[in-house]
């Protein structure tokens, strides 16, 4: 981990007050074999690792990421995507999205090649199968041989859903709602 010295553009090692899922600011500063380097908030540097990446990046491109991880040996590991459970939960929104835009069938299942899912949804093939786990336990969707389609279960948010489609009693009447 280190500080970049504003007067003099170099890096200073030092310990950073970075937490694990922070949001920050980044500006891509190199490519490595490994991926990109960072600067993190203007002052430490971070890496980002080409297998979490699926998105173009530019050097000098400014960007918001998360903190991964802050490793023992005083290093900063980043992502762009929200790391934990919370991630998975908008990353299931953004795929019943998708299913809705695509009349309620995708042709891409956990069999699919990485590159398919991360061109369709920007994420990796483990984000992805956790996702689409997430909406299978819920019902959302059904998994078939050549694709996702969405389930029989209508709800509201994946992410919170515990009912089926209801009626709502609302301001002295009732409402049908199918939520997705």
């Amino acid at each position: 981990m280190a500080i970049i010295e504003h007067n003099k553009g170099r890096a200073k090692k030092k310990q950073a007050g970075f937490y694990e899922g922070q949001k920050v600011a980044l500006r891509i500063s190199t490519r490595t074999r490994m991926g990109f380097t960072a600067v993190i908030n203007g002052t430490h540097k971070g890496i980002l690792y080409k297998n979490e990446v699926f998105q173009p990046l530019k050097i000098v491109q400014e960007i918001y990421g998360f903190i991964r991880k802050v490793r023992d040996d005083k290093k900063i590991d980043l992502c762009l995507q929200k790391p934990g459970h919370k991630a998975i939960d908008a990353l299931s929104q953004k795929i019943m999205d998708k299913l809705q835009q695509q009349g309620g069938f995708i042709a891409v299942t956990d069999k699919s090649r990485p590159k398919v899912i991360a061109d369709l949804f920007g994420i990796s093939k483990k984000t992805f199968k956790k996702a689409i786990g997430n909406l299978y336990k819920k019902r959302l969707i059904t998994l078939e041989k050549n694709g996702i389609r969405l389930g029989e279960k209508k709800v509201k948010n994946p992410a919170r859903s515990s009912g089926v489609t209801y009626s709502e009693k609302r301001q002295g009447h009732i409402l049908n709602k199918k939520y997705l």
